[in-house]
């Protein structure tokens, strides 16, 4: 009966490699892959002349924290940089130019410490936005989906769990002359996470006790969630400018000059 049990340990153990586990090993930074969207967008003919946008701001505006049994949690469930990431997609995409507005102060004292070192004014001014970009992740909603299944006999059990939260952005372009909001675009991404585990519970004898535990979890990263929001924003807002004629692509050119 020992060796019974002793091979279920070791055959529970050994099972967990059959599972998709992360590299425990430490890894060298990488660049951010590709998403398909941005590859959509880039695979689209060039613009005939970019257009130049502002962004003062793209922040998070759902007061959510991350959710912790038991335990007060001060951290943000969603990121604080996505005036970064919007900048970014705006400036890759390939159809708008962003000016710098988040950090405006800073390039502003910059530039007067530039001119009084020259003995005078020298600098070109500053280059307009034609298009205001506002907007912001406006909700994160937790355990849109949660289930799993389990399956226990004679103190071997395993289970899965899984749970699906929700992001939601809201992007509209402004136009500066007017101040008549042009086009108006929402997305959502879900935030997929899934725990995996097995265990043995059995006394193989009156004062003899078998217990073995694996596991792991999974868990997307919100950050790349809301840029995959962003992402398709950006690109549903290029292609309702050119549906309502706002801006046409270059049909005689192509990407990367070929």
């Amino acid at each position: 009966m020992k060796k019974l049990f002793i091979s279920a340990i070791l055959l529970l153990l050994g099972g967990c490699s059959l599972f998709p586990k992360p590299d425990v090993n430490l890894t060298e930074a990488e660049v951010n892959p590709v998403s398909d969207t941005m590859k959509s967008i880039k695979a689209m003919p060039i613009p005939r002349s970019t257009i130049p946008v502002a962004v003062y701001s793209f922040r998070d505006q759902t007061g959510q924290y991350k959710p912790q049994a038991n335990v007060s949690s001060f951290s943000t469930a969603v990121t604080q940089g996505a005036t970064s990431m919007l900048v970014q997609t705006l400036l890759e995409s390939g159809w708008f130019t962003p000016v710098e507005r988040e950090g405006l102060q800073n390039l502003l004292t910059e530039r007067k410490i530039t001119n009084k070192s020259k003995g005078k004014d020298e600098l070109p001014a500053l280059t307009d936005a034609r298009l205001l970009i506002e907007g912001g992740i406006i909700a994160y909603e937790t355990n849109i989906n949660t289930g799993g299944s389990g399956l226990g006999y004679y103190g071997i059990s395993a289970s899965e769990l899984f749970r699906e939260d929700q992001v939601t952005i809201y992007l509209r372009a402004v136009d500066v002359f007017t101040g008549k909001v042009m086009m108006s675009v929402s997305t959502t991404k879900r935030v997929y996470s899934q725990e995996m585990r097995a265990g043995l519970f059995r006394y193989i004898s009156f004062k003899e006790l078998a217990e073995a535990e694996v596991g792991f979890t999974t868990n997307e990263p919100v950050q790349f969630c809301v840029l995959s929001a962003i992402e398709l924003a950006v690109s549903e807002l290029i292609q309702q400018g050119i549906s309502k004629g706002f801006w046409r692509p270059d049909q005689e050119l192509v990407r990367n000059g070929s």
